[in-house]
């Protein structure tokens, strides 16, 4: 009998375990229909203005609008970047104009917040839609309902259509320069480093900053490094300068950091072999290798199947000087000589540092700032003795003597080049006098 009971048991098990994965699939199967295009007009031409500013709200719905990006990694869908109310935003659609048959298809979104929220009630969110199979849409328009007009709505372009040849090798993205940014030195540093470490391209999201860093921006443009993009957040919603929710009535953290930087990543995933996540006071780097390339050959050498890389933060007090490179025609412009700051703090105890990353974009779905939070293939940590972030900001622990922090010079092997490239920025923008 007992024999029999534990059959029985077992056979009904079987039983509940079929079931449950049969209404699954079959439930599974229901929501990927309802996410299929359906065809709602014909005969047509498409009509709507078409949207040119970097966020673009939605009329009566807390969502906005970054850019749409073209995604066939796993099906064939038009990825949305935006920010929406994580609570209040349920329902959105897809309109597809087809042409030249003038098909308009609607397309239920799925929408996914990204899980770095931080408590604030707005956050990243991808808007992911299905596209019609037999049509390769060139805009789309996003809508609560299924139902109206779609000549009243914005149009929106897709991005990333069609697969491009790398045009660059690394591309930094930057975001956000906001409360009017004046460290006009450092910011000059930095790019050159990044030029001389084999960067072509900065991608800036820019809330605001000074004129005078208006002019050096200016100058970078017309150069062919930097791409300004952008980002009057605070026109649309209450921003707050803190990466985490203080109960002050603000909407989203530090300027919509994570949205741009998303945004960044597929802005640029069929132009750039890679893309380097961090700020303008960072600057990986390599202490084994001369540059970045070699280094990245090296670290994917090593680390097959390896799509993410992430380098370890370390701060180098502005506060504590070394007296080398005193150069007295950068002492009127306003910002830090990170030439003068080779003195690091050492670790926290039971403080893990932060990370900023270089990536493989075509290979990560969403990013936070330290970290990606879906990508395909595997994420690295960089060993400090092959890489570090130089991060020269004040000092996280002030109350250190001079002596407990790690002199760290690496950053000078790069002075012949940093000081003449820095020096010609100056005379060109009107910075400096000209010898």
């Amino acid at each position: 009998m007992l024999c029999a009971g534990k059959k029985s048991y077992f056979a009904a098990a079987v039983c509940i375990i079929t079931v449950t994965s049969m209404l699954a699939v079959s439930y599974l199967r229901l929501q990927r229909l309802s996410h299929q295009p359906k065809v709602i007009q014909e005969g047509r031409r498409c009509r709507g203005k078409t949207a040119n500013s970097t966020i673009t709200a939605l009329k009566g719905n807390k969502t906005f609008i970054i850019s749409p990006y073209f995604d066939d990694r796993e099906s064939k869908v038009t990825r949305l970047i935006g920010i929406v109310h994580h609570e209040d935003v349920k329902q959105l659609y897809c309109w597809f104009c087809c042409q030249p048959n003038g098909k308009i298809y609607i397309s239920k979104a799925k929408i996914d917040v990204h899980s770095d929220r931080f408590g604030f009630p707005y956050g990243a969110a991808d808007i992911v839609c299905l596209e019609p199979e037999n049509c390769d849409p060139t805009h789309v328009s996003i809508h609560q309902s299924p139902h109206g007009n779609i000549d009243q709505l914005p149009r929106f372009e897709i991005k990333n259509r069609k697969a491009e040849t790398f045009s660059v090798d690394f591309t930094v993205c930057i975001s956000a320069m906001f409360g009017n940014y004046n460290n006009v030195l450092q910011f000059i540093q930095s790019m050159e480093m990044y030029k001389i470490l084999g960067v072509q391209k900065v991608v800036i999201y820019k809330n605001n900053c000074s004129h005078l860093m208006e002019k050096v921006l200016k100058f970078y443009i017309e150069e062919g490094t930097a791409e300004i993009i952008p980002w009057p957040i605070n026109s649309h919603l209450r921003v707050s300068s803190k990466w985490h929710f203080m109960q002050d009535g603000t909407h989203i953290g530090y300027y919509g950091q994570i949205t741009a930087l998303n945004d960044c990543i597929y802005r640029n995933m069929e132009r750039s072999k890679f893309v380097v996540l961090n700020d303008a006071d960072e600057i990986i780097l390599p202490l084994k290798h001369p540059n970045w390339k070699t280094m990245m050959n090296s670290l994917e050498e090593q680390n097959p199947g390896t799509s993410v890389f992430l380098f370890e933060n370390h701060i180098f007090p502005e506060t504590v000087s070394s007296r080398m490179f005193n150069i007295s025609s950068w002492n009127t412009v306003p910002g830090v000589n990170i030439l003068q700051h080779v003195y690091r703090e050492p670790d926290r105890k039971d403080v893990i540092n932060p990370r900023k990353m270089i990536v493989d974009p075509r290979k990560v779905i969403q990013t936070s700032v330290h970290s990606v939070l879906h990508a395909y293939g595997n994420s690295a940590n960089v060993p400090m003795d092959v890489a570090l972030i130089y991060h020269c900001r004040k000092a996280l622990q002030s109350d250190l003597p001079r002596e407990s922090l790690i002199r760290d010079t690496t950053l000078w092997r790069y002075n012949s080049s940093l000081i003449m490239n820095v020096n010609k920025v100056l005379s060109q923008t009107m910075l400096q006098p000209q010898k």
